[in-house]
């Protein structure tokens, strides 16, 4: 059985491809969807305590701390107002304007919103912005002040493979579970919910990778640390499980959007209601793809790491800054003599998630950047002004 990597909201009719993060094909089941918890919690102050709390007491107060600002979100098409809804995910209050946070796959499509939140209480939201690269969107709901518990967001750069995470959401649509598991890889990359031009898809990058359990219906719910503050929003599961019904289920390898990512979307989403992404105009082989059979092929260094170019999209800012690729854009091209990026702006490479990362956490649309490559042998440096992605 193929291995595949999906979105975790529960969400109508789709088909499933192979590692392209399509809707996952699972009605909801109305008659599982267990109530959602009556929680009466005092405010979330903005700033957490400094100690990690300890199990298994800590997790109870966490809890009881954070899950009034987590909520579930359900949506409706054009010819379902008065049956069930199409989908369901989940979702986290930011602000005491009424800003929520969640997937843009949860709500890609919908003409209504409902969001419930833990105290029973349900309002329509509105869409503030959308952002498929990144695969976020900020909703607006209209709600009484007493039913808005902001969850403060950490740091995901202070993120440790080997740390303790908890997940709070609505996965199947059972509202309010929590789960917890480790952090298992930082910095993986995925394809974003956006086409490129030409086919194929941009790539989201810098992605927290967890074994805490999440399931369809979990997603734009929160990854938490033991503080009760967010470090990433579940998005993704790689998955080689179903339930009986079809739907894909937890197989220990979870993704989540890394929340300083959250931190430079979510402002332009409320402010502009989209967010650009820097762009350079390359391909590139995968992170695995440079094995030693493959260096020798393209005829590098056994201890060559980097990010190999395939192909240079024309008139973009690789080939204005004279960036080299092994061949034309057009078909998937691993012959030499294409440039090996081993740093941008002196921060090495080691694979072409790193400079993803890079891109969407530390640059900036219209910065100049200098890349470092390999090219016939040579160490060249290429200045590059880095356009928003088309």
């Amino acid at each position: 059985m193929k291995r595949i990597t999906l979105p975790i909201s529960v969400l109508g009719i789709a088909s499933l491809a192979c590692t392209v993060l399509p809707s996952l094909a699972t009605p909801i089941q109305p008659p599982t969807v267990a109530p959602a918890p009556t929680l009466v919690s005092p405010a979330i102050a903005s700033v957490m305590p400094e100690n990690v709390l300890s199990p298994p007491d800590g997790l109870v107060d966490l809890y009881n701390r954070v899950n009034p600002g987590v909520v579930t979100i359900y949506t409706f098409g054009a010819s379902n107002q008065n049956a069930f809804p199409l989908g369901q995910g989940s979702g986290f209050v930011i602000d005491m304007q009424g800003h929520i946070v969640t997937n843009q796959h949860v709500i890609d499509g919908a003409e209504e919103i409902e969001v419930d939140f833990p105290s029973g209480f349900k309002a329509w939201a509105t869409i503030v912005g959308t952002d498929p690269d990144s695969d976020l969107a900020v909703l607006k709901v209209d709600v009484p002040s007493e039913e808005l518990f902001p969850i403060p967001l950490g740091d995901s750069d202070q993120v440790q493979v080997g740390e303790f995470v908890v997940a709070i959401g609505n996965p199947f649509g059972l509202s309010g579970s929590m789960t917890v598991g480790i952090v298992s890889a930082i910095g993986r990359v995925l394809q974003s919910e956006r086409e490129a031009p030409g086919g194929g898809a941009f790539s989201a990058g810098d992605l927290i990778q967890t074994d805490a359990a999440i399931n369809p219906g979990n997603s734009g719910g929160p990854l938490l640390n033991l503080q009760g503050q967010v470090i990433g929003v579940n998005r993704a599961i790689s998955t080689e499980s179903f339930t009986v019904s079809g739907s894909a289920s937890n197989s220990g390898v979870g993704f989540a959007v890394p929340v300083n990512i959250v931190r430079r979307v979510v402002p332009a989403l409320i402010q502009n209601g989209t967010y650009d992404y820097p762009y350079l105009g390359i391909t590139s082989l995968g992170d695995s793809s440079l094995n030693l059979r493959q260096l020798e092929f393209l005829e590098l260094s056994s201890r060559a790491v980097g990010v190999y170019v395939t192909c240079v999209v024309n008139n973009g800012p690789a080939d204005l800054a004279g960036i080299r690729g092994a061949g034309a854009c057009g078909a998937p091209d691993t012959s030499a003599g294409g440039d090996l990026i081993i740093a941008i702006d002196g921060h090495s490479l080691v694979s072409f998630s790193e400079l993803i990362s890079f891109l969407v956490t530390e640059a900036n649309v219209g910065q100049e950047v200098i890349l470092t490559v390999i090219r016939d042998g040579e160490v060249i440096d290429l200045p590059l002004t880095l356009e928003p992605r088309p």
